[in-house]
Order: C-alpha cells, then structure tokens, then sequence
C-alpha cells in the first residue's frame, strides 16, 4: 500500500482508505448499500489491515449512528493501528439542534460520536456539509477546541464549495483556528466536476482530497453497459434517486473504454477506475466500500501498479467533459493560458 500526505498536515494515509456505509444497514438508503454487522466488519477490517489499508471512514448520519456503533466494536483491541474518519452536520432527528454545525451541536455530536466508536479521540473530523445559520468564527473555535483538547487530531470538510472552503481558511488564518486539511469529494470517471475549482484550491490551499464514490456510484462496476439493463442486485435499483446523475451515453462510452483497457491489462473495470483516480493531482486516499469479502479485495487490487501514460490519455478523452464557465477555454481563459497552466493536459 502506498501511503501519501493529507493536505498539508504530518498524517500519512493510505491511497485507499474503508468507507463503513455499508455498516449497520438501517434504513431505506444504507439499508440498500449493505447490512455488514461487528463481526463481518472485523472480518472487512482484518483483511484492508493485512493490505496495508488502515484508514476507516463513516458519519454519524450513516444508519442512524449504527455505522460507527459497528466500526467502533470491530476495531476493538486495535485502536492503536487504525485511522479513524468520521463525519457530522447532516439531520440526525428532528429537534432544533439536530443538524448543523453550532458551538452545541459540534460539542454534543463529537461526544456521542466518540461514545458510538469506542474511543477518546477521532484522528480527522469532517463536516459534512456546510452550515449556512451558524457564523464561521463559532464554527472553527469550537472545532480548534476540540482538537487542543485532544478530542480530534485533524479537521476537514465535505461537499464544500470552493468560497465556503476559502472563507474558512481566511478565518482560520486571521484567528490562529486549526486549519482544514481535507476535503472529502465526489469525484470520478463519470463526474469530473472536482476538478475545475476545488481541485485548483485544494492545490494551492493545501488540502487532501479524499474520494467518496470512486465508480460513479455503482456505476463502473462493470455490470453495467450499454444495452444491457441494471443486473438484478445493484443497489442502483434503490439508490440511484440519491446519487449523482449521469447521461446514459457518456457513461456507456466511458465503460467501452475501460472494457477495452480490462482486456489490455488484465485489471478489472472497478480496479482501472480506482487506479485513474489515484494518478489525480491533490488525491491523497481513494474511499472504497464493498458489502462482501470479495467486493473489496477486488477494490484492494487497484494499487501496486499503475495505468500507462497513453492508457490514462485515453481515460482522460473520453471522460472529459465541456467546462462550466469561466473555465471554457474560448476567450476569456486562451489569453492567460501561459500564466494560468492546467493542472493536467
């Protein structure tokens, strides 16, 4: 397992880190993505430990709390040897003070988190999305507090637009507040959207990108092309309505390619997905999820080699797609093209 910087901070994590939303399985939405309980999950972690993957990531909103509930019993006895990631900000019940990222609710949420993993620390929290009612300044002293007093050693976002972040780290920087140091991003073969601001940020700002659904939300599994209809026992079939949508034709172009590269390299579709991802610029951990034994050590295989340069060219022409503006290279961007270069051809 190769092991990268997070943002700019000391941590090292592995390129591909455990998603638990797949622990717990309660409700509609985690119900469909699986229903792994504490001795499947000892079982999961057991195997991504002996790869060298040692970082594991959930949310209080996932399942109920039951995702961390589970985590938390699994990694018992191995504290010390695992990376824990977790998320809140999100409703978890419908009193006033359920959601968002107030002084209390960041105060209350950290706590029962803690209670739910079985632990006294949690090495990186993120909010898992943005607060609009409460002031940034209450937002980032309470989470500098929580870190000096040892409750969190790193902080984060997600879902953050590019000026939510920046606002942030302004903040940060005027007041002396940790810093965040990941960003915990969509992004994919089949949704490239990081890449035209957040991605040119977190490069220049210092932040690790951390993907959340690398294959498209089940996507690029390589069970689905073109003319042949969603197999039975994709979650697709339930989740499809809350991930993010896809045009049917880019999708199917994008999956004939990576068919064409499965039979060059030998590597399964998921495994060529994964591994374009880790080529990125800011990717510090590729976030992989998987309901059974064999779901994530097929995930496991797309480290430990690398795409070829012209197979990655091919990747990059036919996911790409036109750019939103301002980043349309007409006029507007060709005349600056010297003084601002891409991050990739």
């Amino acid at each position: 397992m190769e092991y990268r910087q997070l943002g700019n901070s000391g941590l090292r994590v592995p390129a591909l880190s455990f998603g638990a939303g797949t622990f717990g399985g309660q409700g509609p939405l985690f119900g469909a993505w699986g229903t792994i309980d504490a001795r499947e999950a000892s079982r999961m972690i057991d195997i991504s430990l002996e790869a060298g993957l040692n970082m594991f990531d959930s949310a209080d909103v996932y399942s109920d709390g039951a995702s961390e509930q589970v985590l938390g019993e699994a990694i018992k006895g191995r504290r010390d040897k695992i990376i824990l990631s977790t998320k809140l900000a999100l409703p978890v019940g419908d009193g006033p003070n359920d959601f968002g990222t107030s002084r209390h609710r960041l105060i209350t949420a950290t706590d029962a988190a803690l209670k739910r993993l079985g632990t006294d620390y949690i090495d990186l929290l993120q909010l898992h999305a943005f607060d609009a009612f409460t002031p940034i300044e209450e937002v980032l002293s309470t989470l500098d507090d929580l870190v000096r007093a040892g409750k969190l050693s790193y902080i984060g976002v997600s879902n953050f637009a590019g000026w939510q972040i920046m606002k942030s780290l302004a903040v940060s920087d005027r007041l002396g507040y940790s810093r965040y140091v990941a960003h915990q991003v969509y992004y994919s073969l089949v949704g490239r959207d990081y890449e035209w601001d957040l991605m040119p940020l977190a490069q220049d700002q210092g932040l690790g990108a951390l993907v959340w659904s690398p294959l498209g939300w089940g996507r690029l599994t390589g069970k689905i092309r073109r003319g042949t209809p969603i197999p039975d026992g994709s979650r697709l079939h339930e989740t499809a309505q809350f991930g993010p949508p896809v045009e049917e034709d880019h999708l199917y172009d994008i999956v004939d390619v990576l068919d064409e590269l499965s039979a060059e390299t030998g590597k399964t579709v998921p495994q060529i997905a994964i591994n374009w991802l880790l080529q990125r610029p800011t990717v510090a951990s590729v976030i992989i999820g998987a309901r059974n034994e064999q779901q994530l050590r097929d995930n496991l295989g797309a480290v430990g080699w690398s795409l070829s340069s012209d197979q990655i060219t091919r990747l990059d022409a036919v996911s790409k797609r036109q750019p939103p503006y301002p980043h349309y290279p007409y006029y507007i961007q060709e005349g600056f093209a010297r003084l601002n270069p891409p991050l990739f051809a």
